[in-house]
């Protein structure tokens, strides 16, 4: 692949692979590979769901675009986003002008199950339900990922490498 194609940029709600997908994507394409919550925490030294407890969602949706704006400018690169990078309509824009977006879906079941054990998604961990509350977030979000999206993957029950070969085969040369 040339320096001309596109980022490709994977966007879905938090259990559905975008980290462990784009990191192997990256490999596989051999690109470097940027996951943007981690980018938050190296630049700010502090974990995601400190920033919510000190500055709010509002204040880490800033830092998240700034982020976003900074990984866009870098190119021929493989960026997981964070599920809710596509709440923002500047954060949207960015991702249309700049990217070859795959949302990667999943059932509201596979995320709760892949979520479970994690300690570190504050929007879950201020949930007594967090089913309902996965449940929630993909509805409100789900148009917002198709928005942007040039190809949905489902990841539901499938193996890491059939989710690679389904993404690299979608990727316009």
């Amino acid at each position: 692949m040339s320096n001309s194609t596109p980022n490709v940029v994977l966007v879905g709600p938090m259990g559905s692979g975008k980290t462990s997908v784009g990191r192997r994507l990256a490999c596989v394409l051999k690109r470097d590979f940027f996951d943007s919550d981690f980018e938050v925490i190296s630049r700010t030294g502090v974990a995601i769901d400190h920033i919510f407890d000190v500055e709010g969602e509002e204040g880490f949706r800033k830092r998240e675009t700034k982020v976003l704006k900074d990984l866009c400018d870098i190119k021929n690169i493989v960026i997981a986003t964070g599920g809710g990078i596509i709440i923002k309509p500047e954060n949207r824009e960015m991702l249309k002008d700049n990217s070859f977006v795959v949302y990667l879906s999943s059932t509201i079941e596979q995320l709760v199950k892949r979520t479970a054990k994690s300690k570190s998604r504050p929007l879950l961990e201020q949930s007594t339900n967090r089913e309902k509350t996965i449940r929630d977030l993909v509805e409100k979000r789900e148009p917002l990922y198709h928005e942007v999206a040039d190809v949905v993957v489902d990841t539901t029950g499938k193996k890491l490498y059939a989710i690679i070969n389904e993404i690299k085969k979608s990727i316009p040369k």
